[in-house]
């Protein structure tokens, strides 16, 4: 532990904190617009806002990058500071546009609120703004790199987080700016479309393709049928932009303000959660036990894992399994199921998604398999941010709606479906099934506890009437490496395999913490939304996909069984090697 004064208050801290982690715990802020709070994220230092003062030092020092040494006696706000920082945040808005009514980040930007704080009114730098043109080649992620201030944010979480390196910076001195490497497109770039670098993004320099028009024009429009679903993690996020605890579950708020906003139909994605569960865990147990394909099977719910895959590790693509993701999955049965059973011409259907994820509007289009319906399945997918935007522009008071209910033949959900939004879910819920399809025995607990939480890679095993099934978990695409790595080693060395079963997802902690959910996530913040989401599956009177009443009807109705040929029209997919990135 380590002893210092920090404004006269005396502060405790392990070794290696940062000053301004250290001021955070004497409720003293400090500001900053290139350290991001999450820590996943490294100080890189460069916005200078942060400079203090340290008695008996003639320099100042940047406290994201210094740490707190034993006896320090550090000033963090005087005249001469204050004024400092104050000049600072003048020159980041020489070199930035005046745009911000028009910005996709207003009122939550974070050089918007530092100018503010410091009550800017004026500017007494001249204005010299590059004229860099907007990239919004992918559809889902835009750059508009005239308002970046260059904090090094999307670059690390990119690289060193995702381990993409679709971003870097270019040139050098006053002409630096950000822009995908080789300067090309960044459709053209090894971008998986996950939006941390939007997430994490101080500015507008980088934000979600806002598709919140088309929902609108679709809900306006007598002929369209408008039918709307919710991800797992969108209901424990939603709440935080109308001032709900983080974490807070607002489901059944969300039925209403959707209802309220004119869909027909409101559906859960949980109910299609629980269907991927059962081909998923159906597969599995075709590989695992029937040793019909290879071991170890990896989930691919998660859009970007499934790029990631293609692009780097399409030696793998053998091992992925083929069901689609819960939204695409509802997204064909609304226009199948749902449309045969309600007598609709699924033409005038129209599927909009609620997603915590950017990476949903890219997966809509990817392959022909998306319209096994016939048509496209799933027509608009909206953001949690963007969600949140258009109930206030629609006047709902949301924090005092009443609660409503799902439309149950494809909403009522199971606890294990609910559990996808978090990092483990999809293979703590595809456990619970697996378990009983194997034995044919209800498990007595169904709680997978190895399988939470946010370390990078969970590695552990599970007895099935004794059998081991190991298994692993990662998240962050970062993590991804050294698992896949281990399987590799065992098949080269003929040695048995490391893990039967592997689930993968791209944002850290999961969904909650996609880089389509409200701005500022930090694993505090993952955790307590991950926290929401295990709360709601421990409420739930059923809490495995395969005793989902529903999703029994379902397969009786429709489908059959799992891995039927029916089933593997409607809700499964194919992959493709995309070498060109080969590394």
């Amino acid at each position: 532990m380590v002893k210092a004064l920090i404004n006269g208050i005396k502060v405790e801290v392990p070794e290696n904190t940062t000053i301004l982690d250290a001021a955070r715990k004497a409720q003293i802020k400090i500001p900053t617009l290139c350290k991001h709070p999450d820590a996943y994220l490294h100080a890189s230092a460069a916005c200078g806002i942060c400079l203090v003062r340290v008695r008996g030092n003639r320099k100042m020092l940047r406290a994201c990058s210094t740490p707190l040494e034993e006896g320090m006696d550090i000033i963090t706000h005087d005249p001469e500071i204050v004024s400092i920082r104050r000049t600072v945040v003048e020159l980041f808005l020489s070199n930035h546009p005046n745009e911000c009514l028009t910005c996709g980040r207003n009122n939550n930007c974070e050089l918007q609120s530092l100018v503010a704080d410091f009550g800017i009114r004026e500017e007494f730098f001249d204005k010299i703004v590059r004229n860099i043109p907007k990239d919004d080649s992918t559809g889902n992620v835009v750059l508009e790199p005239r308002k970046c201030i260059n904090c090094g944010r999307c670059v690390d979480v990119c690289q060193n987080v995702q381990d993409v390196w679709a971003l870097t910076f270019l040139q050098r001195g006053f002409n630096t700016r950000m822009a995908p490497a080789g300067d090309i497109s960044l459709a053209d770039s090894p971008c998986v479309r996950c939006g941390q670098c939007a997430a994490h993004c101080p500015t507008g320099a980088i934000f979600e393709k806002d598709d919140s028009v088309l929902a609108w024009k679709a809900l306006r429009d007598p002929e369209q049928y408008c039918v709307v679903q919710i991800a797992p993690a969108v209901r424990v996020a939603l709440g935080e932009a109308f001032g709900f605890p983080i974490g807070a579950n607002v489901t059944k708020k969300i039925y209403t303000a959707l209802r309220r906003m004119g869909f027909k139909a409101i559906f859960d994605t949980n109910f299609a959660a629980d269907v991927t569960i059962m081909e998923e865990a159906s597969e599995f147990i075709e590989r695992f036990a029937h040793k019909k394909g290879p071991l170890p099977l990896i989930t691919t719910c998660c859009p970007s894992w499934v790029d990631f895959m293609e692009k780097f590790h399409h030696d793998m693509i053998p091992h992925f399994s083929s069901a689609k993701s819960p939204h695409e999955m509802m997204g064909v049965l609304v226009k199948t199921y749902y449309a045969e059973k309600n007598k609709i011409d699924p033409a005038k259907l129209k599927v909009i998604s609620v997603m915590p994820c950017t990476a949903k509007k890219f997966e809509i289009s990817r392959s022909h398999e998306m319209s096994a319906s016939g048509f496209q399945d799933v027509d608009v997918v909206l953001t949690t941010r963007e969600l949140a935007r258009m109930i206030k522009q629609a006047g709902i008071d949301f924090a005092n709606l009443p609660e409503e209910e799902c439309d149950p033949v494809l909403g009522d959900y199971s606890g294990a479906g609910t559990i996808f939004g978090a990092t483990g879910g999809v293979m703590e819920a595809a456990l619970r099934t697996a378990y009983a399809f194997v034995t044919g025995k209800k498990l007595p607990k169904v709680e997978f506890n190895n399988v939470r939480g946010l370390k990078g890679v969970k590695e552990t095993s599970v007895n099935i009437e004794g059998t081991e099934v190991r298994i692993a978990v990662a998240h962050g695409l970062a993590n991804v490496e050294y698992v896949l790595n281990q399987v590799r080693k065992a098949q080269k060395e003929g040695k048995p395999l490391p893990y039967h079963f592997i689930e993968v997802m791209a944002c850290p902690g999961g969904c909650v913490g996609g880089g389509g959910q409200p701005y500022g996530v930090t694993d505090e913040l993952r955790t307590a939304r991950a926290k929401g989401l295990y709360t709601d599956d421990e409420a739930q009177t059923v809490r495995c996909s395969h005793e989902n009443p529903y999703v029994q009807q379902l397969y009786k109705e429709f489908l059959g069984k799992p891995l039927s040929e029916k089933a593997h029209h409607l809700l499964h997919t194919k992959y493709q090697p995309l070498p060109i990135y080969r590394r």
